[in-house]
């Protein structure tokens, strides 16, 4: 009930902000149109004018998410479909002055008609303190920010909060920034939120992430450079054999993103991982390039092909942990739209197209063919967790392929909407660990700012 509730308070918002936009917009066919006041048809509905009422130091902001999901045959299970709603509503609130800033951001993330698995975290964490921070500096060289945060780093293969799923991810923790015009240097240390039913959220529980990254804009010309080093600790996991063990993990790596001749963008990613668990060391890497290249034309289309890859675990009981592990990443369609693939112990390759078919209306479609690495080891799913595996060892790596539809438009500066199709089609892998049907999800999902302009 709390959640229709809310979902009704906002959808009225948005039946105000659309009544109240500029009458050119609204204008019946055959009718003069008004005369418009001096940039009237550039303000914003009136909801999301509240921060001109209010002080210049502080600044609130709403913002209201709401998608349809249809998966079917979910576990690759024929039969075993599923429909449902996801509902987040996000208030934020921040004072600022001269070298200090303040931020709290509280959440509510509903879930309805669900019937296939879980139906908790990340689909569903009721009211609660999602962000509390300070950010100490201002304008200064140096930044620190403490407190319950969003972590992004990089291109979020590692760290990132991961957005796409309902509740979302932040973390406890003290984060320091030192910006020049050719460096920037970033660290930081923190602990992930753990969403707790009935209760206020929590970090801790042994689990520590800490590093520190580089990003240099001026060591290449059109290129920025991305060095890393992260810490991950993290207690009473598994090891491959023996009892619950703490995990000691360094992951070393580095990032170029730039421009090439002929139109091009590149984008590679390259990690390594060592360290131990409990009697297991570890040893995992991983990789990722993309090469883009851009058509001249009003559509604004962009080819482009993808290769990524990370390690598997060839023996689970020689004491050696191969497998890759994906940290913190934002994964929502880093391997697919479907979500069905992780950066663990996969070979993936991916070609697609994008282009702007109307104005502010981007359409793009992808191809994706995946294999595992290490036939010992399984699949793991864009969240990082193990979705199949043959137990004794698959006899085909080949996992499947994918195609992707998806498309986004913004109605105004406060209300977009979005669309996406994904369908799986299973290799010999998938048909041996599992019942082996195609695997087919679709969304439609509308995202409304209100209290603010954007």
């Amino acid at each position: 009930m709390p959640g229709r509730c809310i979902a009704a308070v906002i959808g009225g918002l948005v039946v105000l902000a659309i009544a109240v936009e500029p009458v050119s917009a609204q204008q019946a066919v055959g009718q003069p149109a008004a005369t418009p006041q001096a940039g009237a048809d550039d303000r914003p509905p009136l909801p999301n004018r509240v921060n001109q009422l209010l002080p210049s130091w502080l600044r609130v902001r709403g913002e209201f998410r709401e998608r349809a999901e249809r998966v079917d045959a979910a576990g690759f299970t024929d039969g075993r479909d599923d429909a449902f709603f996801l509902s987040r509503v996000r208030l934020n609130a921040t004072v600022t002055s001269t070298r200090l800033a303040a931020t709290v951001q509280v959440q509510d993330s509903r879930v309805a008609g669900k019937t296939v698995g879980p139906t908790g975290a990340p689909f569903s964490a009721t009211f609660d303190l999602r962000q509390a921070y300070a950010d100490i500096g201002g304008a200064r060289l140096v930044t620190l920010r403490l407190g319950r945060q969003e972590l992004t780093l990089g291109d979020q293969r590692l760290v990132g909060p991961s957005n796409w799923t309902n509740v979302a991810r932040t973390f406890d923790g003290a984060r320091m920034t030192i910006a020049s015009r050719a460096v920037q240097v970033d660290v930081f240390a923190a602990s992930v939120v753990r969403i707790l039913a009935g209760e206020l959220d929590k970090s801790g529980n042994g689990n520590r992430l800490a590093g520190v990254q580089v990003a240099a804009g001026r060591l290449l010309p059109a290129a920025t450079m991305e060095t890393y080093a992260f810490y991950r600790r993290d207690r009473r996991l598994r090891p491959e054999s023996g009892p619950l063990a703490t995990l000691s993990q360094w992951t070393l790596g580095a990032r170029l993103v730039g421009r090439a001749p002929a139109a091009l963008d590149y984008n590679v990613e390259v990690a390594t991982q060592a360290g131990s668990l409990g009697t297991d060391d570890v040893s995992a890497w991983a990789g990722h390039w993309v090469l883009r290249h851009s058509l001249a034309g009003a559509q604004a289309m962009h080819l482009t092909s993808e290769f990524n890859y990370a390690s598997g675990d060839e023996n689970p009981g020689d004491g050696e942990r191969g497998t890759f592990d994906q940290l913190y990443q934002s994964g929502h369609d880093k391997h697919g739209l479907a979500d069905q693939v992780g950066w663990r112990n996969i070979r993936h390759v991916r070609l697609g197209f994008d282009l702007t078919p109307v104005r502010a209306t981007p359409l793009s479609v992808n191809w994706h063919s995946y294999w595992l690495v290490e036939k010992a080891d399984g699949l793991y799913s864009g969240s990082g967790a193990l979705l199949a595996r043959v137990p004794g060892g698959a006899s085909s790596a080949r996992v499947g392929q994918e195609l992707d539809v998806q498309i986004t438009h913004p109605l105004t500066p406060q209300l977009a909407l979005a669309a996406g199709y994904a369908h799986l089609f299973p290799g010999a892998f998938l048909k041996q660990a599992t019942p082996g049907h195609s695997y087919r999800s679709v969304f439609g999902m509308v995202t409304y700012v209100f209290l603010a302009d954007k």
